[in-house]
C-alpha cells in the first residue's frame, strides 16, 4: 500500500490516476478509482468500492466480506481517492482487504498516512518554479509550475506563451504561489479578465499581509497559506451573488445539476433565475469545472474549494438551512421518481438516480445525524424501495433502512412503510426469518397508525416469504387478500402487478398453468400499456416457466431472453438469474449440454452476491435439477464439473452476454463430435 499525501491542491488525485492509468497494463485485473470525496458516512466506503468494482451484491452479508471473497483471487490495483475525512474507516477497510488478497495492490490520497500496517508514504511536493532573476528557459527546460501556469492561461485566455517579455513576471507569481497546481490554475483562470502584470500585482498585496508571520512557519504551512490566499483572492474577486452561490455549493456531494442548484441555492438574495449566469461566471473564473454537455450539463466543486465554501457558509450561519434545503429537495426528487417508476421512464429513472447516488446518499446521512429528523429519514429509505430493490441496491437500501428504525421507533405511517420496505428486501436477500419479523411488525404498525395501504403491502409480503418457502397455499391466500386490499383501495402500482406476478408464480407451482398463464399476460398487457417494463420482467419468467412446461421451448426461450434483457437494464439479479436458470435448462433439452453446464455455473456465482441460490426453494430450484440431470447425463460427471466452473469465471456482463446468445457458446455434441472425425 502506497498512500499519497501532501497539502490540499498540491495535486494528489491527478498524480494517483496518471500512476493508475501508467501502471494498468501490468495488473491482470486492471487499475480502479474510488472517488471519496462525496461520501460522508465512514460505513459506506465499502459499498463505494463495490460500485467502483461493479461488484453487484445483495445479499446481507458485510460488504468487508463481499469485498475480501471477490479480491482475494485477484491481481489489482485500487486507488482510494481522498480519505483524509474518513481516515479511520478507510484505514480499517484497508487492512481487511490487503490481509484477505495478497494480488490487491492499493493507491490512496489523503492529506495525511492512514496508518495502515505495511503503509509506504509518499509526499508529494509541490511542483518545482523557476528563479525569476535567471535567464528565461526555452520550452523543454522550463519548470513544471511555469509550463501548468502557460498551459492554463492560454486556456483560459485563448492566446497567452510565456516569453521573454512575461518570463519574470510569471517566474515571480509561480514561486509566490509556492508552485502549488490549483493556486496556479485559480490564479491562470483570472487572466480574463486581468492583465498579468494586475494578476501580479494584486497577489503580491494579499500577500504582503503574511510576510511578518511567514518567517518560521514550516513549508507545509507556508503553502497552505499560499493556497488560502490564491483562494481568498478567487473569492474576493467573485461578484456577492458568485461568493454566496460557491458557498451553498459546498452542501452537494459529488456532482450537481442546475436544476438542483436552482432549488437548493435560490431565494430572494440569489433568485432562481440568476442561477445561470452565477454558475457560469463560476465556471468562467475556474471555481466550479462543468463536465457533460446539452440536457447533461452538470457541475462539480473540487474538494479543497468545496471546504473553502463549507467554512464560509458555516460563518454565515447557515449551514444547516442549506444542508436541509439540499435534503428537502433530493426528498421531493425521490417522492417524485417513486411516482412515476410506474410508467415508461424507469429506464430513464434508473439513470438519474444513479447520477445522484452520492447527493442521496449525503441526504439520508443528514436525516439520521441531525435531530429530529429520523423521521424524514425513515420517509425517504421507504419512497426509495423500486431502487433498493429493483435497482441492485439491497444491501445499501437494509443499512439505510436499519439505520433509520433503529432512531425512530415511534409508532407512524413511515416507519411502518419502512418496516415492510425492509421485509421486501430481507425475502430478495434470503434472509427469510428476518423478512417475517419486519412484515409483521411492519403490519402490526400499519394497523395501529391506520395504514391500510401498509398493511397490504406487508401482507403481500408475507406472501412472498410463504411462496420463497414452498408454502403455496398460504401464498395463495395472502396474496389474494393483498390484491383484494389493493383494490378496494384503488390501488393500481408497481406493487399491485407485482403481487399479480407473484401470485402467478404461486398458481403455476401448484400446477394451474393456464390461470399462471392468464394472470402474467394480463400483467404484461397492464405493463405494455403503462411502458412499465421491471414487473413486465417476473411475468416474462412465469410465462417462460408455463411455456417449457407445455413443450413449447422456443417459445420459451424468447421468453426467458427478454426477462434476461430488461432485469440487466435495471440490475436486478434476482430475476436475471432466475431466468438464466430456464435458460440452461433449456439448453440442456436442446443438446448443448456445455452451454447448460456453464450457465449453471454463472448463475451459481450470481446466486452467491444476491443470497440463497433459488431462495432455497424447491419449486424455485426444479428447473435448475432438471437441468443439471440432462447435463451430466451427457456429459458425465467430470466434463459437466469443468464447463459449470468455466462459467463461474464468467463476470456479470458476460454470464447476461452468454445468457442471451450475444456471445458464442460451446459447440452441440453432436456438431463437436463431428469435428474431430
Amino acid at each position: 500500500m502506497v498512500t499519497v499525501t501532501g497539502v490540499g491542491g498540491v495535486g494528489k488525485t491527478r498524480v494517483a490516476l496518471e500512476a493508475a492509468r501508467d501502471l494498468e497494463h501490468g495488473f491482470h485485473d486492471g487499475a480502479w478509482a474510488v472517488p471519496l470525496s462525496g461520501l460522508r458516512d465512514g460505513s459506506l466506503v465499502g459499498h463505494a468500492i463495490a460500485r467502483a468494482l461493479r461488484v453487484v451484491d445483495q445479499t446481507a452479508r458485510p460488504q468487508l466480506d463481499v469485498l475480501a471473497d471477490h479480491l482475494s483471487g485477484k491481481r489489482l490495483l485500487l486507488v482510494l481517492d481522498t480519505c483524509e475525512h474518513l481516515r479511520d474507516a478507510c484505514a480499517g477497510v484497508a487492512e481487511v482487504l490487503l490481509r484477505a488478497a495478497p494480488g490487491l495492490h492499493l493507491l490512496a490520497t489523503s492529506r495525511q498516512a492512514l496508518g495502515v500496517s505495511g503503509e509506504r508514504v509518499l509526499k508529494l511536493a509541490p511542483l518545482e518554479t523557476a528563479d525569476p532573476e535567471a535567464a528565461p528557459a526555452d520550452t523543454v527546460a522550463r519548470p513544471p509550475a511555469v509550463t501548468l501556469f502557460e498551459e492554463r492561461a492560454a486556456s483560459a485566455t485563448g492566446g497567452f506563451a510565456v516569453g521573454d517579455d512575461n518570463w519574470r513576471t510569471v517566474a515571480r507569481l509561480c514561486r509566490r504561489l509556492e508552485g502549488l497546481p490549483l493556486a496556479l490554475e485559480l490564479a491562470a483562470g483570472q487572466l480574463r479578465r486581468l492583465s498579468l502584470e494586475q494578476l501580479s500585482d494584486r497577489l503580491d498585496d494579499r500577500f504582503e499581509m503574511l510576510v511578518d508571520g511567514t518567517a518560521d512557519m514550516s513549508k507545509d504551512v507556508s503553502r497552505h497559506d499560499a493556497l488560502r490566499t490564491t483562494v481568498g483572492w478567487s473569492h474576493e474577486l467573485c461578484t456577492r451573488q458568485e461568493r454566496l452561490l460557491w458557498a451553498r455549493l459546498s452542501v452537494f456531494a459529488g456532482d450537481f445539476d442546475q436544476r438542483a442548484v436552482e432549488h437548493v441555492c435560490g431565494d430572494g438574495v440569489l433568485p432562481a433565475d440568476r442561477v445561470s449566469v452565477t454558475l457560469a461566471g463560476l465556471v468562467d473564473k475556474s471555481i466550479l469545472s462543468r463536465v457533460g454537455d446539452g440536457e447533461g450539463v452538470r457541475y462539480r466543486l473540487l474538494d479543497t474549494l468545496r471546504e473553502y465554501g463549507s467554512k464560509w457558509l458555516g460563518e454565515l450561519g447557515e449551514q444547516q438551512k442549506f444542508r436541509g434545503r439540499h435534503r428537502d429537495w433530493y426528498l421531493s426528487l425521490v417522492q417524485q421518481c417513486e411516482l412515476e417508476w410506474f410508467g415508461a421512464d424507469q429506464k430513464e429513472i434508473f439513470k438519474r438516480l444513479l447520477r445522484e447516488h452520492a447527493n442521496v446518499s449525503a441526504a439520508l446521512d443528514y436525516c439520521l445525524t441531525t435531530p429530529g429528523q429520523a423521521q424524514t429519514g425513515l420517509l425517504m429509505a421507504g419512497a426509495l424501495c423500486f431502487y433498493w430493490v429493483g435497482c441492485g441496491f439491497l444491501a445499501e437500501g437494509r443499512y439505510w433502512l436499519d439505520r433509520a428504525l433503529a432512531l425512530d421507533t415511534d409508532p407512524t405511517r413511515a416507519r411502518a412503510k419502512a418496516l415492510w420496505v425492509n421485509g421486501y428486501i430481507a425475502i430478495k436477500q434470503g434472509d427469510t426469518d428476518a423478512a417475517t419479523a419486519l412484515l409483521e411488525a411492519g403490519r402490526a404498525e400499519a394497523l395501529r397508525t391506520g395504514d391500510p395501504i401498509a398493511a397490504a403491502n406487508a401482507v403481500h409480503r408475507l406472501g412472498c416469504v410463504a411462496l420463497v418457502t414452498d408454502d403455496h397455499a398460504t401464498a395463495a391466500t395472502l396474496f389474494k387478500d393483498a390484491l383484494a386490499a389493493y383494490d378496494s383501495l384503488g390501488e393500481l402500482n408497481t406493487s399491485v402487478i407485482m403481487a399479480r406476478a407473484e401470485y402467478a408464480m404461486t398458481v403455476a407451482f401448484q400446477g394451474d398453468l393456464p390461470f399462471a398463464v392468464e394472470l402474467c399476460e394480463a400483467v404484461r398487457a397492464i405493463c405494455e400499456e403503462r411502458g412499465e417494463r421491471w414487473v413486465r420482467a417476473y411475468a416474462l419468467y412465469v410465462l417462460a416457466f408455463a411455456a417449457w412446461t407445455e413443450g413449447r421451448v422456443q417459445d420459451a426461450t424468447v421468453l426467458a431472453r427478454k426477462c434476461v434483457d430488461i432485469s440487466r437494464t435495471f440490475h436486478d439479479l434476482v430475476c436475471a438469474v432466475l431466468g438464466i436458470e430456464l435458460l440452461a435448462l433449456f439448453h440442456a433439452a436442446g443438446g448443448r449440454p456445455r452451454d447448460a453446464a456453464a450457465l449453471q455455473g454463472a448463475a451459481e456465482q450470481i446466486w452467491r452476491t444476491v443470497g440463497l441460490p433459488l431462495f432455497g426453494s424447491a419449486y424455485f430450484n426444479a428447473p435448475h435439477c432438471e437441468g443439471e440431470a440432462l447435463a451430466r447425463r451427457a456429459l458425465g460427471d467430470e466434463a459437466y464439473r469443468q464447463f459449470f466452473v468455466q462459467g463461474t469465471e464468467l463476470d456479470l456482463d458476460q454470464a447476461v452476454a452468454f445468457a442471451m446468445g450475444e456471445r458464442p457458446g460451446f459447440l452441440p455434441l453432436a456438431e463437436a463430435s463431428d469435428r474431430r472425425r
